[in-house]
């Protein structure tokens, strides 16, 4: 089963290359952190607050490609969690079909925050259960 969440933080330390995303349950207590690296970190802050480069960085060009393949991310699923690295897909619809894609949790997130419409994000339940006790 897929429980919905949202992404809760976004926490940055300057002197650190590792930074964290806290995702919380959307109907529920329960939430917990993932250690992303800078680039992806500072990709998810930059698409939220809708920075815009003179250059598409590639976040921004892979979100182009699937747009301009008439692509829709219609969801990110984090789906497994295997020796303290959880494992996401993107799945985007495309001409009326799914297309699953394997993803890191930070490039998945990274693409679907600061879009036109709110791209839903799900863990499921047995993740939680792991991380959250």
């Amino acid at each position: 089963m897929e429980v919905r969440v949202d992404l809760a933080r976004i926490i940055i330390h300057d002197n650190s290359d590792q930074q964290y995303i806290v995702l919380k349950e959307r109907d529920g207590e329960r939430s917990f952190p993932i250690v992303i690296g800078d680039n992806e970190a500072n990709a998810i802050d930059r698409r939220i607050k809708n920075v815009k480069l003179p250059r598409p960085m590639t976040h921004d060009l892979l979100s182009n490609v699937i747009d301009k393949m008439d692509g829709e991310i219609e969801k990110i699923v984090i789906h497994d969690l295997k020796d303290h690295t959880f494992y996401a897909k993107l799945v985007i619809r495309q001409n009326g079909r799914m297309v699953e894609i394997d993803s890191r949790p930070s490039d998945a997130i990274a693409l679907a925050v600061g879009g036109e419409s709110e791209t839903p994000f799900y863990v499921e339940e047995s993740v939680l259960r792991e991380v959250c006790g």
